[in-house]
């Protein structure tokens, strides 16, 4: 039985097993449906409305086309072993959380992979094991550890498709990627994926493409500044709450509001698990909208702020913010009539890091035409690959514009 689906990335992806598409029509994965990819990122891209969802799809249609690439290089791959690399890149994001990474330590205190391998386990009891071979895939527990570097390395599925993804929707046309012909490019090395020696122009495109859009798009001023602005508004809820202040919202997302949650709880009490697979996007903005009168000036000026796209002000530096410029804030918001306690909520800095490779994990290696295996950075003769291998840091300030 074959299921098409029609995606603006790769036209139509076919799903060959009935047992995969019992897991996509599965209501765990469903809630994918209601979490965007992007977070806050649609305050600067209007474009960046795609799930979570359809990136899942999207990594389980590259892991199909990695793996038939890799089988007519000759690496012998059975269909039960192609079935669970495709069910274990499909499932690495099911433990995500509303709006994905921006509230991740927020709500709960838990790695969304912990979750992810956490559900696995659920839907694993509850489809008697299909998912053994699948889940040590993801662990990298599975004795082929080439599967596990195509669900998680600096050249895996995942990447390779939400660059293309994420830059289709924002519409950034400096991140796309050459994934086709990445993929045509891969082969199987002592276990190990290498990138075959003429890929490696490829490759330097794909890491420049990766570090564009992280400063270009995931770490934009404005989406920081929007993303901050959400993280501050779920924390002053939860202490509201935790004051007796009277707040509206659903069951689920109040338990969350009104309990730190850890991995641990996740394991020894089954109801946490029903909660929080209640939890999309949704929530969230149902919360923000009962909270437009909360009666609390903090809370008000923050969730006026995201309803009305009255985004805080942010400064990014490579140089860190001067503390004198923080107290001209904190004074400015002081004569505002906000206490020390509330002006923790509204005058926001810290510091935000990325690299597009990072040579010290697994490395992304490349067969050379001699059969000799080089680190892409010793490879490559670009001279913009060893500057991606630095972790680039940039210190930021977000405020409120105007607070009446």
């Amino acid at each position: 039985m074959y299921k098409i689906i029609n995606d603006p990335i790769y036209g139509f992806v076919s799903i060959g097993s009935e047992f995969i598409l019992e897991l996509v029509n599965h209501p765990i994965f469903l809630r994918l449906t209601r979490i965007r990819q992007m977070g806050c990122s649609s305050v600067v891209y209007p474009g960046a409305q795609h799930t979570r969802f359809s990136h899942a799809l999207g990594a389980m249609h590259l892991m199909k086309s990695a793996i038939e690439s890799l089988t007519r290089k000759g690496t012998k791959v059975s269909e039960e072993e192609k079935e669970a690399a495709m069910i274990a890149i499909l499932l690495h994001d099911i433990g995500h959380g509303p709006f994905s990474h921006a509230l991740e330590k927020i709500l709960l205190n838990v790695h969304h992979e912990d979750l992810s391998l956490f559900l696995m386990h659920q839907l694993n009891a509850e489809m008697d094991g299909k998912l053994n071979m699948a889940i040590k895939m993801f662990t990298g527990e599975y004795p082929r550890q080439f599967f596990h570097q195509m669900v998680s390395s600096q050249l895996d599925m995942d990447r390779l498709d939400y660059l293309q993804r994420d830059c289709f929707f924002s519409g950034v046309i400096e991140g796309s990627v050459g994934a086709s012909r990445i993929i045509k490019m891969l082969d199987v090395h002592q276990d190990e994926i290498v990138i075959l020696e003429k890929g490696i122009y490829s490759i330097d495109r794909f890491l420049n493409a990766r570090r564009m859009m992280y400063w270009q798009v995931y770490l934009h001023r404005t989406g920081l500044a929007a993303e901050l602005m959400l993280q501050s508004l779920i924390k002053r809820a939860k202490y509201l709450l935790e004051k007796g202040h009277p707040l509206e919202c659903d069951p689920d997302l109040r338990f969350f509001l009104e309990h730190s949650i850890s991995k641990e709880n996740f394991e020894s009490d089954p109801k946490i698990l029903d909660h929080y697979l209640q939890l999309d996007d949704f929530n969230i903005w149902t919360a923000i909208k009962a909270w437009r009168n909360s009666g609390d000036r903090v809370l008000e000026v923050l969730v006026d702020g995201i309803l009305n796209r009255k985004i805080f002000e942010c400064e990014l530096s490579s140089e860190e913010i001067n503390v004198q410029k923080i107290k001209s804030v904190n004074k400015s918001l002081r004569e505002k009539n906000f206490s020390e306690e509330e002006i923790a909520y509204l005058s926001m800095h810290g510091k935000v890091t990325n690299a597009a490779y990072t040579s010290d994990k697994q490395n992304i290696k490349v067969k050379m035409k001699d059969g000799g295996i080089l680190d892409i950075s010793n490879a490559s003769d670009l001279s913009n690959i060893e500057a991606l291998t630095k972790i680039v840091t940039k210190f930021y300030l977000c405020q409120p514009k105007v607070v009446s």
